[in-house]
């Protein structure tokens, strides 16, 4: 008898729902993509400096999109899913 009653009360509550996971895997895309926009710019020889690694995309665009992707995964974590 407890067993079906525990049964009963066991459901399957997520904490977060749809709408915050997609948020949440919009932020790792827009991390992910900040991280691969950083790198590269290396030389083969080590005489040899390279001024690519001061261009525009790695100092300005990528950290700028590891932020807004951290950003987006706060405001997923403190949405609230049951809100309509």
């Amino acid at each position: 008898m407890g067993e079906q009653k525990r049964k009963e009360t066991n459901n399957n509550n997520f904490v977060f729902g749809k709408k915050n996971y997609k948020f949440m895997l919009i932020g790792l895309g827009c991390i992910a993509l900040g991280f691969i926009l950083m790198s590269g710019g290396g030389s083969d020889d080590p005489n040899v400096f390279d001024e690519s690694i001061f261009n525009w995309r790695r100092i300005r665009l990528a950290p700028t999109l590891v932020l807004i992707g951290f950003a987006i995964e706060v405001y997923a974590i403190l949405l609230n899913p049951t809100k309509k």
